[in-house]
């Protein structure tokens, strides 16, 4: 099957920057934190299994473990080293299990999982309706999805810039908002709501934005990407195509477009989309969205 994303690419990212995300990471660890803001749905249940699905170092683990001491929380990563970072988090007062698996085929048993957790993991997958379907499966019924994904209009900038140089893409592709509704529906989740917000992050240059998307991990994981790297002249091209926006602090900016969504799996037996026949029961117009325009401090 042809796809748009090389996921070992992606694999091999992730376990390069293990060592650096955690200091590059800022705006990943804000969106994070609203994310398990969020858990306060589950009202006063106590979750006896909980699925942190892209885990990276593992800072959602933790606190989801210290959040509920009695339950099963299992860190989920496709980059072992992640989860290498990830055992500094789980020290033998809060331990938690660390499972080294793609987002597309959880190694847990159907119907077994009370909340799964996915703070900016889905961007790195290209069906989302089949991985939604596997988080179904996985969903005890009533069970709780919380998770977070970059939008189209992330790193606007820089995809801008570049296409002035060449017509190689160099930024990744994100689904719409529209579309990760759709997604949700078509596997059969329930009472889906969507918020949105919008960052703006600051860089002295376009090395310097460059450089933190390589110490996250963040690269480009397109296969029509260009096989070499970048050369002096293409940077040098785009670092004047961006300079324009360059903010009268000096800083240059990054938009980054969030997209947040909690739903809940259905009782047993309810339809799905299936084989191109829509039998879900709720239009994608009528899924609450909030959008929340921020700057981070």
């Amino acid at each position: 099957m042809n796809t748009l994303l090389d996921s070992r690419h992606v694999r091999r990212a992730f376990a390069r920057a293990a060592g650096s995300y955690d200091a590059a990471a800022a705006l990943q660890h804000e969106v994070e934190k609203r994310l398990l803001e969020s858990l306060d749905y589950l009202d006063e249940r106590v979750p006896q299994v909980v699925l942190d699905i892209g885990a990276g170092p593992g800072h959602a683990s933790a606190a989801m473990k210290k959040r509920w001491p009695k339950a099963q929380v299992i860190a989920l990563d496709q980059a072992l080293p992640m989860l290498r970072e990830a055992k500094k988090q789980a020290g033998w007062w809060k331990p938690f299990a660390r499972v080294c698996a793609d987002a597309r085929s959880l190694p847990v048993a159907d119907g077994s999982v009370d909340v799964i957790f996915s703070n900016l993991c889905l961007q790195w997958v290209e069906d989302l309706p089949a991985v939604f379907a596997g988080f179904r499966r996985a969903l005890k019924p009533g069970g709780l999805l919380l998770c977070s994904t970059f939008g189209p209009d992330t790193l606007v900038e820089l995809r801008d810039a570049f296409a002035q140089v060449d017509d190689v893409p160099h930024v990744n592709r994100f689904a719409q908002i529209a579309q990760f509704g759709d997604a949700l529906m078509m596997s059969g989740f329930r009472d889906p709501v969507l918020d949105r917000d919008l960052f703006t992050l600051t860089y002295a240059d376009l090395a310097a934005l460059m450089h933190e998307l390589r110490a996250t991990g963040a690269t480009n994981a397109l296969r029509q990407r260009r096989a070499t790297l970048t050369g002096r002249g293409r940077f040098a091209a785009a670092t004047a195509a961006y300079e324009p926006l360059r903010h009268p602090d000096g800083r240059l900016p990054s938009s980054w477009e969030v997209i947040y969504a909690h739903a809940w799996a259905p009782d047993p037996g309810a339809p799905v989309r299936e084989q191109g026949h829509d039998i879900a029961s709720m239009p994608v117009a009528s899924i609450p969205i909030r959008r929340r325009p921020r700057d981070p401090g």
